[in-house]
């Protein structure tokens, strides 16, 4: 495999629960491209989810994921932020003039994979994350090289589900 750098960043809503969620389910797309890529990366976000303690359920979900692979180069708007754990650590000393987005503008290579989740009751998005420079690579319909820069956005969401934890071995506790 290719030692192809991918560019991944992330960033979230102030308004996120996100020691809060348990379950989630994928947002329907009445234009989702079904190929065998997609599928992998589904997939892959399936596995992911679970690793950290989600449920995918029908009815009601907390969280629902979108992802979408752009096959141009892309600018794109992200934030500057605290990360992530330090906001969540602290989020009750964080008061509204620290909860500021400051704008980052990204300059996305060819293929750029983005995950959003949105709140299920909020309607609103709380997170995403984002992997540029995916493409361009004989490795490109492989199910490995393609796991590959979703485990990396993965990396970037760190929250158990609700309740999730894991034992002194590593092995779920539910």
């Amino acid at each position: 495999m290719s030692s192809r750098k991918y560019s991944v960043e992330s960033d979230y809503s102030y308004q996120g629960k996100f020691k809060k969620y348990k379950t989630y389910a994928f947002l329907k797309d009445t234009n989702a491209d079904t190929s065998l890529q997609n599928q992998v990366i589904e997939e892959e976000i399936k596995f992911r989810m679970e690793l950290l303690g989600y449920k995918m359920v029908e009815k009601s979900p907390h969280l629902l994921v979108s992802y979408k692979v752009f096959y141009d180069n892309l600018r794109f708007t992200g934030y500057s932020q605290p990360e992530i754990e330090v906001f969540v650590k602290n989020e009750e000393y964080f008061d509204e003039k620290d909860q500021k987005y400051d704008p980052i503008k990204y300059n996305l290579r060819e293929g750029t994979l983005l995950i959003v989740f949105f709140d299920g009751k909020q309607e609103k998005a709380i997170w995403q994350g984002y992997a540029s420079g995916i493409f361009g690579n004989a490795f490109f319909n492989s199910s490995k090289y393609l796991k590959k820069p979703v485990r990396l956005i993965f990396d970037k969401y760190k929250f158990l589900a609700d309740g999730f934890a894991y034992d002194d071995k590593d092995k779920p506790v539910k």
